[in-house]
């Protein structure tokens, strides 16, 4: 059962008709074919005409949708289900919210690296709702460690809310923890691309954030602070987190003209969540790709790229 945002109700209606359509036709026997036809192509039109006016609310709206695939449907698609997950940060435990391990892309070894969010209400708490805790980010600092150790290439897919703001995550270091994994990211030797596939917030994102590569799916977004908390800060209500997320300038669109992403990659007509196998062949295209290209630039040349990339960011006089 799909499951639509406010603004996709139009679709839902057209979908519903056109399947009681197709039933009236299967039921009498009579030959509803231009009926469907001309239903299908008002859906395409209007999927076309909604899809294409997003609004940056609408767009954090469908980077959050909950058929949208996360980290672990992109890693089994791209890896043909050949990820073999590790777990442990060495120290404190097992941070459910942060997944990583190695997996083959087309026979290649690659570590995969992503937050991963909850598929069903037992799940979402199981994962803590995609936040990790300090341990989760050094979890991952292991992991790409290991990666740097064997020479494989590090893909972190980013989609969280925010890393858990929880006291016992400050008092284990939360802050230390993202620092540190920003400071040794910059410094890694293999290739590094960092795709985020859905919600990018603050540091929670940069902990796992730091790569050659950066780039972000079409519906998702990645600022220092989520439109709802923007807004409670400013106006002491979420009643304005439509003006916030305008504000905030946090789609794609906007990351890239601001040149704090390298590239958008640009999801099929009605998103991700309707189009999901589409979209992790488009994934797995564009990283091979980008694998491609890195691993031409010898890794000096690559770390002093990824170390200006990250210093040139930003505005000043």
């Amino acid at each position: 059962m799909s499951t639509y945002l406010d603004f996709e109700e139009p679709l839902k209606a057209l979908e519903e008709q056109i399947a009681q359509t197709k039933e009236i036709g299967d039921s009498t026997d009579v030959d509803m074919a231009d009926k469907v036809h001309a239903l299908e192509q008002k859906l395409a039109e209007k999927t076309k005409e909604i899809f294409a006016g997003l609004t940056p609310w609408q767009r954090v709206q469908m980077s959050r949708h909950p058929d949208r695939p996360y980290s672990l449907a992109y890693i089994n698609a791209i890896s043909n289900n050949t990820f073999q997950e590790l777990h442990g940060d060495r120290n404190v435990k097992d941070d459910k919210a942060m997944i990583g391990g190695f997996g083959l892309l087309d026979g290649e070894t690659v570590m995969f690296i992503g937050q991963q969010k909850g598929i069903n209400t037992k799940m979402r708490q199981y994962r803590n709702f995609g936040m990790p805790n300090p341990e989760g980010y050094r979890k991952a600092l292991r992991l790409m460690k290991l990666a740097e150790k064997f020479g494989k290439p590090i893909v972190t897919f980013i989609d969280t809310p925010g890393a858990f703001p929880g006291l016992e995550a400050e008092e284990r270091g939360q802050g230390e923890a993202i620092a540190r994994n920003i400071y040794e990211m910059m410094r890694l030797k293999v290739p590094v691309i960092c795709i985020i596939i859905g919600e990018g917030a603050s540091g929670g994102a940069l902990g796992i954030g730091v790569g050659d590569k950066v780039v972000m799916l079409e519906n998702t977004w990645y600022s220092v602070i989520s439109p709802e908390s923007c807004s409670s800060i400013l106006w002491r209500s979420w009643e304005y987190k439509e003006t916030a997320a305008e504000a905030l300038k946090l789609t794609s669109t906007d990351m890239k003209n601001n040149k704090l992403v390298d590239e958008v990659i640009i999801e099929p007509l009605n998103g991700a969540h309707r189009s999901q196998e589409e979209m992790f062949g488009i994934v797995k295209e564009n990283i091979k790709n980008y694998l491609k290209e890195l691993k031409a630039i010898a890794p000096e040349k690559r770390i002093n790229d990824r170390i200006d990339k990250f210093c040139a960011m930003g505005v000043w006089e």
